[in-house]
């Protein structure tokens, strides 16, 4: 018997033991093709020899400071290179250990902003059903998918669930996506008067929803009239980019897509690329002025916040990514990507919707294409298809409870920038043995 309290109790793992490019090797020598980057994580692969050696390099010199006592080099110019290709507005750079808590980040500081500033009333959230923001309690509390939080729901602060931008269900008949991204922002807007607008605090919202809707992008013009709603009440808004952030979508940051700002970013998981765990919280101008002139202290705080060899790792991701052009690839490999997603499951008759950006795909299966019908969820269809693909020697990341986190499944794939075309191949092909090996287990 194990002593690691793994995330499943019921089921064994293989071991890994080797990384070799996109691929992860297990113990019995078995290649798997990493076609999820984990959860959207290995952006570069899994032997990188750069990051290693900056790795190494690093904890040669100094492996960790605490950030109560120095600040490093490192991460200055971990901050300094992020700041310089952020969106406009973007300062400074809170540094932490991972996604969720880079969210609770985020929330304190949009916090004690209006606590600095004069507007203490300020404490309720917005943000939008089917979303995920994180684990931790504050981050649990703020996202909106319904089987995550129902049995921790006593333990969590309460935020407001607007609609999400989910067009595949929720564009109307004959509406089209200007009027549907008008719509939501109305609502959004309705339910800001509704709490009182001087008592709002942030919208909480991801670019291109990744884990519980599966690479689902906003209609185009939603995030602008969303930038508006905000702006007019004085309402903080906070993207959530640790899962389509830092190039996964193709472009550095998903906003830029957008055409907007935020005054609060968060990102982690392609930050560092999984060669040390490491997250971020980018903060605008307007609110690090509103601390430093006012308290002059964040009341937070992590023990491994801005972590000098996590620092390195991600700087040296980042460099890579850069001088590799690999922005660029991840389009032209998401283009590629989604040919043979379409030639090959785009007819498939429990496909409903392949949709996503640049290397963030996802493809949403349903019992009966025609009216959408989703799979019984008892069919546990996602965990099925995870085993099967896992079988192939492919690593994919199916999710349940698409619809309403009770119903509906889908794949969601995020494999790493340095993909070559054949491996786009291999990625369909396995795909589809797996989903149909799955379906005809049911």
């Amino acid at each position: 018997m194990s002593h690691v309290f793994h995330r499943s109790l019921t089921q064994s793992y293989p071991t890994a033991v080797q990384g070799d490019g996109p691929y992860l090797i297990d113990s019995d020598g078995r290649r798997y093709l990493d076609a999820s980057g984990g959860a959207a994580v290995s952006c570069l692969g899994h032997s990188d020899p750069e990051v290693i050696a900056a790795i190494r390099n690093q904890v040669g010199q100094l492996a960790y400071a605490h950030t109560s006592f120095f600040t490093t080099q490192v991460m200055e110019d971990l901050a300094d290179f992020l700041v310089a290709r952020a969106p406009e507005g973007i300062e400074s750079v809170y540094f932490v250990s991972g996604g969720s808590e880079a969210v609770e980040a985020a929330l304190k500081l949009a916090r004690q902003y209006f606590i600095e500033i004069g507007q203490p009333q300020r404490k309720h959230l917005i943000a939008r059903r089917q979303s995920y923001h994180g684990n931790t309690l504050g981050a649990l509390a703020t996202g909106g998918n319904a089987w995550r939080r129902k049995q921790f729901e006593p333990l969590l602060i309460n935020v407001s669930h607007v609609s999400p931008c989910y067009a595949y269900r929720e564009q109307k008949t004959g509406e089209t996506a200007e009027a549907m991204g008008m719509r939501l922002a109305a609502e959004l807007e309705d339910e800001i008067l509704r709490l009182g607008a001087e008592n709002v605090m942030a919208f909480v919202a991801e670019p291109v929803v990744g884990a519980t809707l599966g690479a689902v992008a906003a209609v185009p013009g939603y995030f602008k009239r969303v930038r508006e709603v905000c702006d007019r009440h004085g309402v903080l808004l906070i993207l959530d980019e640790v899962m389509c952030g830092m190039g996964r979508t193709g472009t550095l940051f998903a906003a830029e897509q957008e055409g907007i700002t935020a005054d609060l970013i968060t990102i982690a998981k392609g930050l560092g690329a999984g060669y040390q765990p490491i997250g971020a919280t980018l903060v605008s101008k307007k609110i690090r002025d509103a601390i430093a002139h006012g308290s002059g202290f964040f009341q937070h705080g992590h023990t491994y916040i801005g972590h000098a060899t996590a620092c390195a790792a991600a700087l040296a991701v980042q460099q890579a990514i850069e001088s590799r052009n690999l922005l660029a690839r991840v389009n032209q490999l998401g283009e590629g990507l989604r040919t043979r997603l379409l030639d090959q499951l785009g007819n498939h008759p429990h496909v409903g919707d392949i949709r996503g950006r640049g290397l963030f795909q996802g493809i949403e299966l349903v019992a009966d294409r025609d009216s959408k019908a989703p799979f019984d969820p008892a069919l546990r269809l996602h965990a099925r298809l995870k085993k099967a693909a896992m079988a192939e020697g492919l690593m994919c990341y199916p999710m349940g409870g698409t619809v309403d986190g009770q119903y509906g499944d889908h794949i969601l794939l995020a494999p790493p920038f340095i993909l070559e075309d054949h491996h786009l191949d291999e990625v369909a092909d396995k795909l589809l043995r797996a989903l149909n090996i799955t379906l005809k287990g049911l």
